[in-house]
């Protein structure tokens, strides 16, 4: 049952809890307008029947005798009719009366209520008296007032009844048309919310046919132009789907470069065996020749560990891996004596691979140090966008070194290019750098510190989504 309910399409599920809501609403909106009816018609009927009695009393007289001597023409004509369904009568000590419309009729007369109380109640029982000993009786609405005649000082209580049936008739004229129209509203409503939903929907359906045409090669992204709602899935996916293409294109160059880079020293080997080339002196070359793939393997496998843009890594806390990199490399450079400063944002967060936050660090940090004299300095800045939930980071990297001319900051960005060719290294670790701020979408600038003198390195990644 779980499996087929997520397998339930979005529209049927909007559509599903749609009815299901208008059914809830509509079936309670229907009752209480039914109830409210039926209290309102049984409230008229009681006011109804008040002025009723109150008619009666003030056109009824007692004789001296006790004998209830009732108005000649009576406030309905009803009153006058047998079995006309409105009845009227008296009940008290020493007085008993009833209308002529309650001839025949067995009516509920058992209440005495004291002198000024008054009760509506209903519908009651009735009978009537006929062949079946009274089986054909019509339940009744009953209003009883209680009575003092100060004229002889009679007590009594008056009744009205009216058969349950006029109000019955009234309530279900009233529910059929209810019903009628608010199942004419729940099926109006119901297909004004399937179109609706066609129409939301409609983003969702063209996502889904341009994600289509992505796979089948049609497409190399998804279009810009979907509501903001699904601006961060687009962008999430097209992001992706430019990271995954990235990372092919990357592996791809790497494995071609090591090829093309391999075939040298191969080739070498190879005419040296073909020449016939004296023991020692192939072995000397043998050696050269490994070395140098040695080191060209080296430098493929820490091209290829930029791993690239992670579009849902966790945040990364910066200083504790930073003091990590500056303790390893003041053990490096202990004879040179050189102070590392941090001025590191707590807020600030790099949000990827934590190989690639050690591959930037590690590499700015150890050129500092390795071009220092005395001091290097390390800032880290969180850049908040209200409009992104992933705020921007700064980090920049100082030293009193000699700094790089501006000249030559682009032929030193270069793969395999060092600042000084004495100075040990294999001029990767600049190129690496840029493979990765390029990756994650960053800037990366080279100045000269105006506090120290030296390089400056900026590294600079925008706010994400």
């Amino acid at each position: 049952m779980r499996w087929r309910w997520r397998a339930i399409s979005l529209q049927a599920r909007q559509l599903l809890a749609a009815s299901l809501g208008l059914i809830a609403f509509l079936g309670l909106t229907g009752y209480a307008l039914d109830r409210a009816f039926t209290e309102t018609a049984q409230s008229g009927l009681q006011d109804r029947l008040r002025s009723y009695a109150l008619a009666y009393l003030g056109g009824m007289d007692i004789t001296r005798g006790g004998i209830l001597l009732p108005p000649e023409v009576p406030p309905d004509p009803r009153f006058n009719r047998p079995g006309s369904g409105l009845y009227a009568a008296v009940i008290g000590d020493t007085i008993e009366w009833q209308a002529p419309s309650a001839l025949g009729q067995t009516l509920p007369l058992d209440l005495a209520l004291d002198p000024g109380v008054e009760r509506f109640e209903g519908p009651l029982a009735s009978q009537s008296e006929g062949e079946n000993g009274g089986a054909g009786g019509q339940p009744v609405y009953r209003y009883a007032l209680g009575i003092f005649w100060e004229q002889g000082e009679h007590a009594f209580t008056f009744f009205v009844f009216e058969d349950a049936r006029v109000v019955g008739e009234q309530i279900a004229v009233f529910r059929q048309a209810l019903w009628r129209y608010l199942g004419g509203a729940a099926l109006l409503l119901l297909l004004v919310q399937v179109l609706v939903l066609q129409w939301s929907l409609l983003p969702l359906r063209r996502v889904e046919r341009e994600l289509g045409r992505v796979q089948r090669g049609e497409a190399e992204r998804l279009s810009g132009r979907h509501p903001r709602e699904l601006e961060p899935l687009t962008g999430s996916i097209n992001a992706l789907v430019r990271s995954e293409r990235e990372h092919l294109d990357r592996y791809r160059n790497t494995l071609s470069d090591l090829a093309h880079s391999l075939k040298t020293p191969l080739a070498v080997l190879r005419s040296r065996l073909e020449n016939g080339a004296g023991e020692a002196e192939l072995r000397e070359e043998v050696r050269l020749q490994v070395q140098r793939m040695n080191d060209i393997v080296s430098y493929q496998l820490s091209r290829a560990a930029t791993t690239g843009h992670q579009l849902f890594a966790a945040p990364l806390e910066i200083a504790g891996r930073a003091e990590e990199i500056v303790r390893s490399l003041e053990k490096i450079y202990a004879a040179k004596g050189v102070l590392c400063e941090f001025e590191i944002d707590a807020a600030a967060r790099f949000h990827g691979e934590e190989g690639d936050l050690m591959e930037l660090l590690g590499n700015l940090l150890e050129n500092a140090f390795k071009w220092a004299s005395h001091r290097v300095v390390l800032t880290v800045a969180s850049h908040p966008d209200p409009a992104h939930r992933r705020a921007g980071l700064e980090l920049v990297v100082e030293d009193d070194g000699p700094g790089i001319p501006p000249d030559q900051v682009e032929r030193l960005l270069q793969r395999g290019v060092r600042g000084d060719e004495r100075v040990q290294g294999h001029g990767i670790g600049l190129a690496i750098v840029q493979d990765i701020v390029r990756a994650y979408r960053g800037e990366l600038s080279v100045t000269r510190s105006e506090e120290l003198g030296g390089a400056r390195f900026r590294l600079y990644f925008p706010p994400g989504l």
